[in-house]
């Protein structure tokens, strides 16, 4: 599978079709739909259409016409976290969820299909960090990136880089770029940089153990802040210089966590 990209209409970059193993989609499940439906259209302007029901009531987020992003449903009586998951673009998921088991990692969910759109299964890596595997029909995944609403980048929080990265590289074919931090590490497919692990040691949150966040890129980081408070969600990291640019770490009135980016230049 190869990626394509092209001019938006928007103004941001148009994705065709996404490269195995390179970030493809984020979902969120939670338990008030149309509530949390009602947070991101007011911060970020999406819009929503009914999509596959395969996991429960789900809807995915429209930006100028085009899918950027899914929000479901939890069933009532499972009291499972809230929160963002990214998956990753698989050729074939059924052959990717088992490298993910042969690697020390689980599947909890799948495979299975969902509808005409494609196959998914999600799973965890060998630290219970918790995503996605997409393997697309006719649903290709986030269908623009590179403007304000839309998912900038994604990075795996962990307890020590080091003692994870080789299950991404064997799973899903991801080169390493290690720079001056040695638990900062940059996944790379073809030398492009997909995606991101930090190691936190004992800054990582007890309560949520090792995660994906997913940053969403926004005009304003100071503005984001304050239409995330008016919304009834929670600041948790104030703006930050960045390589990426100004970054806050913000969670929604449920309490999934992601970060919004307001990108250099």
């Amino acid at each position: 599978m190869t990626e394509a990209r092209g001019s938006a209409g928007s103004g941001g970059t148009a994705h065709t079709r996404y490269a195995s193993g390179t970030p493809c989609w984020v979902s969120l499940m939670a338990h008030g739909l149309t509530a949390t439906q009602d947070f991101y259209s007011a911060l970020f302007g999406w819009e929503f259409r009914p999509g596959p029901h395969q996991l429960g009531p789900y809807a995915r987020a429209l930006l100028h016409g085009e899918e950027v992003a899914g929000i479901g449903q939890l069933p009532p009586d499972r009291h499972l976290p809230v929160a963002w998951t990214p998956y990753l673009a698989s050729d074939d998921v059924d052959s990717t969820a088992e490298s993910v088991r042969l690697c020390g990692g689980t599947i909890g969910v799948g495979p299975l299909d969902a509808g005409d759109a494609g196959r998914l299964a999600i799973g965890s890596d060998p630290a219970g960090a918790v995503f996605g595997l997409w393997q697309a029909a006719r649903h290709l995944g986030t269908g623009v990136t590179g403007v304000p609403g839309t998912p900038a980048w994604n990075e795996l929080r962990t307890f020590e880089a080091a003692g994870v990265v080789k299950f991404y590289e064997t799973v899903f074919g991801h080169e390493r770029d290690t720079g001056a931090d040695a638990d900062h590490i940059t996944l790379k497919l073809a030398g492009r940089p997909v995606a991101g692990i930090r190691g936190m040691g004992n800054t990582l949150p007890r309560n949520r153990g090792s995660h994906w966040l997913t940053s969403f890129q926004v005009a304003d980081a100071d503005d984001a802040l304050r239409r995330v408070r008016d919304l009834g969600g929670r600041v948790l990291t104030p703006v930050q210089d960045d390589p990426r640019g100004r970054v806050a770490t913000v969670a929604d009135p449920e309490g999934a966590v992601f970060s919004v980016v307001e990108p250099r230049g």
